[in-house]
């Protein structure tokens, strides 16, 4: 009789096993995934070729700003797809302000240019004296995707030179556009090599735009 009476239990203990078996297998916690993020930075071709330039004239200049279009504010990396229309590449991202990385490379291409004795950044010393102050506009910092899927660097700025002091006016606008160079649309590394050589080239625009002194 008990034997009996038994086996609808026993008969419900394998499910019942293999329903608790499959709920513990539900609460596994997945492993974790590797973060698919890459980060970049510009770099001062100059800099990393030559080391740094002793000052080798009297010409003293303040960069004054380095201000980026709205757009340009984002760490992700940014590829143009249309005349209005840009891209921002998620995982593919710079490791500082763009307005930062370009002013340091200004700043170094300016100090290294012949002529340039000094050169300074706001906020300037009060008893520091200049000949000239640049202000600039970055416009266009970026990869650019044609309609025909070939791939460039993009790189434009508004260039400012005004004197100092008192009556200080605006000398000099100019607006630096850098040759479209080739870029695969994979590679952002060989990217912002390529922008960072257009930076460089910006400084050495903004040493040709200041006028002769008398």
């Amino acid at each position: 009789m008990n034997k009996e009476m038994n086996s609808p239990k026993k008969s419900l203990l394998a499910p019942l096993a293999l329903l608790l078996v499959a709920l513990a297998g539900c609460n596994v916690v997945p492993p974790a995934q590797e973060d698919a993020t890459r980060y970049f930075v510009l770099s001062d071709p100059a800099a990393s070729a030559h080391g740094v330039a002793l000052p080798s004239g009297t010409l003293r200049i303040g960069l004054k700003s380095v201000v980026l279009e709205g757009y340009l504010k984002h760490r992700e990396m940014i590829v143009r797809t249309g005349q209005n229309e840009v891209a921002f590449r998620d995982y593919r991202r710079w490791a500082e302000s763009l307005d930062t990385a370009i002013s340091r490379i200004v700043q170094a291409t300016i100090q290294a240019s012949p002529g340039v004795a000094e050169v300074g950044a706001e906020p300037f010393p009060f008893e520091q004296k200049r000949d000239f102050d640049v202000s600039i506009r970055i416009l266009k910092c970026e990869g650019a995707e044609s309609s025909s899927g070939k791939f460039t660097a993009s790189f434009s700025a508004m260039i400012e030179i005004s004197t100092t002091g008192d009556g200080a006016h605006v000398v000099a606008r100019r607006l630096f556009v850098a040759p479209p160079e080739a870029w695969d649309g994979a590679n952002f590394d060989r990217l912002a090599a390529l922008l960072s050589m257009d930076a460089a080239a910006l400084g050495r625009d903004v040493v040709a735009g200041i006028p002769a002194r008398d």
